[in-house]
């Protein structure tokens, strides 16, 4: 009846790889229509070429991956496992969480990646705050409020993920680090001015004169992609929001990437290349890395950042250690000068490893 009026039948839509089966899904990267099974096939295959042309692993390593039970550890931790396999990486892989002690939220995160544990077949290593600093994110927030709560919560994770990657004996960590993280990284530290983190937030690859390196197999992969992968999959994961960070400051910058990606979605990869081809002033003053004098951690002052937090917490004045740490690092210089030398025996160290 339409031919006959003149009016031509619509077109069956297709996949636009493999031209067989009906689109699922708009890639958000591309915009391209395509089935469940081909997005499956690219994203899988995407996250291989990096992890292939950035030579992120070898043969025989073991690797720790960052677990929190949120979307990218999960996917994280499914997708490496199904790549070892498929492609024979070699890889010893584990889990390795951190509890950092806020009731409601990491309790129950941390079930999900027991869960995972089980699921993907893959050993699991749990480490905490409190055993590690003697303070939980709940304490730490009953003293200092909401207000730069992810400042401490920040620095004490990343010492806790080394240390527990330290009791693992692994040769890398692995963590679940997305493209839009890395563009309001880059972001971040431009509105900061922090030329030394801007100079490597986008590397692949950190840490290589530390304990322990971390790279990033997710550095382009978008996160409604992620998102999208855990949704066909059914992967379990946990999908709520820390409770004490509405207020954090990488908030504005994620909702300004947002805003961003809805007009052109190339923007984030524009922005990590931005990022990568950042060139710094042979003039400009880097900071020194060295070691911290109390706990030994990879430090370019003579407290790292933990011990400096720390210290303030256990002296009851928890401001000290916001501001900038060559502050308080100077301060610590002169109380020792004063008391000959001796350390504040009431001060507990920043955990018991020696790096």
């Amino acid at each position: 009846m339409e031919e006959a009026q003149g009016v031509k039948p619509k077109k069956k839509a297709f996949c636009s790889i493999c031209n067989q089966r009906k689109p699922a899904l708009k890639r958000p990267k591309t915009l391209d229509q395509i089935c469940r099974e081909c997005f499956y096939a690219v994203f899988e295959d995407e996250i291989h070429r990096v992890i292939v042309d950035n030579q992120l692993f070898k043969p025989g390593e073991r690797v720790a991956i960052g677990a929190s039970g949120g979307k990218d550890s999960t996917v994280l931790a499914y997708v490496l496992s199904e790549l070892n396999r498929r492609h024979n990486y070699g890889l010893d892989l584990f889990l390795l969480s951190v509890d950092e002690g806020i009731t409601g939220y990491r309790d129950d995160s941390l079930e999900t990646v027991k869960r995972n544990e089980i699921q993907y077949g893959l050993p699991l290593k749990v480490v905490s705050y409190k055993d590690l600093y003697g303070w939980t994110m709940d304490e730490i927030v009953k003293l200092i409020g909401l207000k730069n709560n992810c400042t401490f919560c920040g620095v004490f994770r990343r010492q806790a993920l080394d240390r527990g990657a330290a009791l693992l004996k692994v040769d890398k960590l692995a963590t679940g680090h997305n493209a839009d993280d890395i563009a309001e990284t880059v972001l971040l530290n431009i509105l900061r001015g922090d030329i030394a983190r801007l100079s490597r937030c986008t590397s692949i690859t950190t840490g290589e004169d530390g304990p322990i390196p971390r790279c990033k197999p997710f550095k382009y992969t978008y996160e409604k992609e992620i998102v999208m992968y855990a949704y066909f999959k059914r992967l379990d994961y946990f999908s709520t929001e820390c409770i004490y960070s509405p207020n954090a400051y990488r908030g504005f910058a994620r909702e300004f990437i947002k805003d961003l990606e809805r007009m052109r979605p190339r923007a984030i990869l524009d922005i990590i290349r931005s990022g990568e081809n950042f060139r710094i002033s042979t003039s400009t003053k880097m900071p020194e890395q060295g070691t911290c004098e109390r706990c030994g951690y990879i430090s370019s002052q003579k407290w790292c950042k933990a011990c400096v937090l720390l210290e303030g917490l256990n002296r009851g004045l928890p401001k000290l250690g916001i501001n900038r740490s060559r502050g308080l690092n100077s301060d610590h210089t002169k109380d020792v000068k004063r008391s000959n030398g001796t350390k504040n025996i009431e001060s507990k160290q920043c955990g018991t490893l020696d790096f």
